[in-house]
């Protein structure tokens, strides 16, 4: 009797196990599920915008009479023309009534400097420099193609002279501003290029005066500010092809490229 009520025993709580593991499984698969959030795919990476190249006060550091001031300058010209003094390094900037803008600049070397009416055919910031074939000519050296930066010959801004491959820009090299130095591109530093970039339009009249000349001459005689350098103009020099891009497109980095006195 013993024995049977064992038996029964054993049985009951094999069965109570059973029951209670089945509960327990069916409570697990009906038990309440909280919905989830839907879940989207992280957003692509955004590379971080590279910022402007700074361009410091370099105004402030060349010698006081090639610091960009405004001066007396009596011209008939109308206010937004640009008068480039060649043999003094001036660049005069009209603004009417009697006074002018008038910046330090560099201009080219001897056998390179010239002189005529030309006009602004267009602008551009931190433009790429391609050397024209003919300086590649005398410096093999040269890359043929340097990016747009601080290190480049072009500098901040660029400014072409319509009909040559001439242009009025900013430079890597701020010490060559009041000298003769260039390969016939009339040079300012960045922060002055940047000024004059900002105040000159598309189309404005163009006077580069040349190095030696009669009214060259006349004009030094008189008041450095009250001379009417318009007078001065010649005929406008033939005008040049513009310069074909290269078929190799070798590229320096601005940042390795040594400041010249060359371009």
């Amino acid at each position: 009797m013993f024995r049977n009520a064992y038996r029964y025993g054993f049985l009951t709580g094999l069965i109570a196990a059973a029951l209670a593991s089945g509960s327990a499984q069916a409570q697990q698969a009906y038990a309440y599920s909280a919905p989830q959030p839907f879940l989207q795919a992280a957003p692509p990476a955004i590379e971080p915008q590279q910022p402007a190249p700074q361009v410091g006060d370099e105004n402030a550091e060349l010698a006081p009479r090639l610091q960009r001031q405004v001066v007396d300058y009596s011209t008939r010209e109308a206010p937004g023309t640009i008068i480039v003094d060649t043999p003094h390094t001036f660049l005069y900037y009209v603004l009417g009534n009697g006074k002018a803008m008038r910046y330090g600049i560099g201009v080219g070397r001897e056998g390179f400097t010239w002189s005529g009416v030309k006009s602004i055919a267009r602008k551009t910031e931190w433009p790429d420099w391609y050397p024209p074939r003919e300086m590649i000519a005398r410096q093999p050296y040269l890359p043929r193609m340097v990016a747009g930066g601080p290190g480049n010959p072009l500098g901040a801004r660029a400014m072409y002279i319509a009909g040559t491959q001439y242009r009025i820009h900013g430079t890597n090299n701020p010490a060559s501003i009041g000298k003769h130095v260039s390969s016939g591109c009339i040079r300012l530093t960045n922060d002055n290029a940047i000024d004059l970039f900002n105040r000159v339009k598309v189309g404005a009249k163009v006077i580069v005066l040349p190095q030696n000349g009669p009214a060259t001459r006349e004009a030094r005689a008189q008041p450095e500010e009250r001379r009417d350098d318009a007078r001065a103009a010649i005929a406008a020099v033939a005008p040049q092809a513009e310069p074909r891009p290269f078929a190799g497109r070798a590229r320096t980095s601005w940042n390795v490229l040594r400041p010249s006195g060359l371009y």
